[in-house]
């Protein structure tokens, strides 16, 4: 029986004595075809090991250790580990860890898990770790094949818009230096263990072997698109003069204007490439 048939999950959980908890933000899917339909996305070649986070009561797991070679589970609910020696542990593909991803050296951890395979991520995040945790995995470049993440819907949105919207912040523009971002499909609440508040999206990022665009000190320009988004409401030059006492208001509209910019131009309306060419003669 599939852990996506409710009256068998809550029957697993009853047996075990847990129930998901708010502090993890612990949504459990119930859904066969969103599951599926998630398992089959982190990549084609079947070959590949899979590392997941927040594998729960192993809803997801059961459907990606069906399609790849090897999954690895992240799980940090250590009262989770019975449940999950229960539902998959039984499978010769699928390892269960318990540690916090957040404190995990990733590239340490996929050279003991995987060796020398490609490994996709895929996980279905707790809402209060989304940002963090993408930008962890991200940062670790090429390591990763894809990333296939199921997150709030608004911040889907967010990673995946495009300049001048509303969504469109500091998170879109790290995320497209370091990835192709591509946003599948929209998860409704009715699709959960408790149901959440909000609606989810999945999206799937592949990360750049190179980046897009070059620039001369990543890290400088890091500085310009947190300080570009800190201050929205404010001019790029306002926001940006907010961020630093190394250069005048002054002096930063004139650099906004030497990277062929407008002096008025707000930090919602630059591209990466606009961030990069601007890193390069400001240093803030």
């Amino acid at each position: 029986m599939k852990l996506t048939d409710m009256s068998y999950a809550y029957e697993v959980m009853e047996r075990h004595g847990i129930a998901p908890k708010k502090k993890f933000g612990q949504n459990f899917l119930t859904s066969d075809a969103v599951v599926c339909r998630i398992a089959d996305t982190p990549s084609e070649d079947k070959e590949v090991g899979v590392l997941e986070i927040g594998p729960g009561i192993g809803t997801l797991t059961e459907a990606l250790a069906d399609r790849y070679k090897k999954v690895v589970s992240v799980e940090i609910d250590e009262s989770l580990l019975p449940v999950l020696a229960e539902t998959v542990g039984w499978r010769d593909n699928v390892t269960v860890v318990n540690a916090d991803a957040m404190k995990l050296d990733l590239p340490e951890f996929v050279k003991e898990h995987f060796g020398d395979m490609k490994v996709c991520v895929c996980a279905n995040l707790p809402y209060y770790i989304t940002s963090p945790i993408i930008m962890k995995i991200l940062e670790c470049g090429p390591l990763f094949e894809s990333v296939t993440v199921m997150i709030q819907k608004e911040v889907a949105e967010r990673i995946s818009s495009a300049p001048g919207s509303a969504d469109y912040g500091a998170i879109t523009v790290f995320a497209s230096y370091l990835a192709d971002v591509k946003k599948c499909f929209n998860v409704s609440p009715g699709n959960f263990l408790p149901p959440p508040k909000v609606t989810s999206a999945v999206i799937r990022m592949k990360p750049h072997k190179t980046p897009p665009v070059d620039v001369k000190d990543p890290e400088n320009m890091q500085k310009i698109i947190k300080a570009a988004f800190e201050q929205r409401r404010k001019m790029l030059a306002g926001a940006l003069s907010s961020a630093t006492c190394r250069v005048s208001k002054a002096q930063i509209s004139e650099k906004i204007e030497e990277a062929g910019l407008p002096s008025d131009v707000r930090g919602e309306k630059l591209s990466l490439a606009d961030f990069a060419r601007l890193s390069d003669i400001l240093e803030i």
